[in-house]
């Protein structure tokens, strides 16, 4: 017999906050941009044209703003909101060394996870303490150019620092004179958030060379990082490969070019069912930078060679703090 587990009513008000923080994140992620087109609609409809003329005046002038390092405030990255955001996890960031501020970094995050927390809450809010750890660096979240075309979503995405994961998008930010930029890119994909789940460590790496050649054309020196903790955050329905869902999940990834998986964990007042993640800690490890040669015009075989030392030294990151973040000593990858 299925048993609802409900929270109890005497929770300290910092939990609720924690709580509340987090709902709204994931409504954000899941229903923002809709509601967005649908205001947008609505004010046509309503009859202020004006309005909508001026904002699609600016959109077509504004268009490929998320190609070009996108347009952060800081002030939008410093809400008290994004506190109480990482303290539900809690999320950490750790620091293996220093990053040279004179230099470019290109960050490639696994696992993709569910919603990707622990890349928004240390490269997209100010609370994790990213500035302090890397001092004169500027963290620049790489995600699908799809987002970028709601009307007022575009606008909240690029506030956070979040910008296009284009190949033109990821040049630019690494192109810059004087150094300085960190991209970060969910190397998995969405195809990775079909393996998310607790225990997994299953991530979409062996075809995935793009990151790698961008690198290396930009002599932008290449760091793995790894989150412990981002694949316990929700249960998935069982979707292995071959079923029926799966293959629907797959044949949306590839019309468009993403595939929300089907997932679950709790509520905002009980334990049992929901949208919420679980209350499990994110620990978001930064390791060493790889040394990258400036090469325009990177032949195949350069790619997979540095790809390979990439893969090689992500394991290295991966068995050097695994058992300090309670992963088995008999667990280790899979790459796919």
């Amino acid at each position: 017999m299925f048993k609802i587990e409900f929270a109890p009513l005497n929770i300290p008000i910092s939990r609720r906050l924690q709580t509340a923080a987090v709902l709204q994140w994931v409504f954000s992620f899941l229903f923002l941009a809709q509601c967005c087109m649908a205001l947008y609609v609505i004010i046509i409809m309503k009859g202020y044209w004006h309005m909508a003329t001026l904002y699609g005046l600016w959109l077509y002038l504004d268009w490929d703003t998320p190609q070009t390092g996108g347009r952060r405030l800081a002030w939008v990255r410093k809400w008290t909101i994004w506190k109480h955001f990482r303290d539900y996890f809690p999320i950490h960031l750790i620091k293996t060394c220093d990053l040279d501020p004179k230099r470019h970094y290109l960050f490639g995050f696994h696992p993709h996870g569910i919603l990707v927390a622990g890349a928004f809450g240390n490269f997209c809010t100010e609370y994790t303490g990213f500035r302090e750890l890397f001092p004169g660096m500027t963290p620049y979240l790489h995600v699908l150019p799809f987002w970028f075309r709601f009307p007022l979503f575009r606008e909240y995405l690029m506030s956070a620092g979040i910008v296009s994961c284009s190949k033109r998008s990821v040049t630019h930010v690494l192109s810059q004179e004087g150094g300085g930029n960190v991209s970060i890119i969910v190397i998995g994909g969405a195809a990775e958030s079909l393996e998310a789940r607790p225990g997994s460590l299953i991530l979409e790496a062996l075809n995935r060379k793009g990151f790698v050649r961008i690198a290396l054309k930009c002599g932008a020196y290449l760091v793995p990082v790894f989150s412990f903790g981002e694949n316990e955050l929700f249960n998935q329905l069982r979707n292995p490969k071959g079923s029926l869902v799966r293959t629907i999940q797959e044949g949306l990834r590839k019309m468009l070019g993403f595939s929300l998986p089907l997932f679950h964990a709790r509520g905002v007042f009980q334990y049992s069912f929901g949208l919420m993640p679980y209350r499990k800690p994110i620990y978001t490890v930064v390791g060493q930078p790889m040394v990258v040669e400036r090469n325009v015009n990177p032949t195949p075989e350069q790619v997979d060679r540095m790809h390979g030392q990439y893969l090689e030294a992500l394991v290295q990151l991966f068995e050097q703090h695994k058992a300090k973040y309670g992963i088995p000593e008999h667990h280790h990858l899979i790459f796919t």
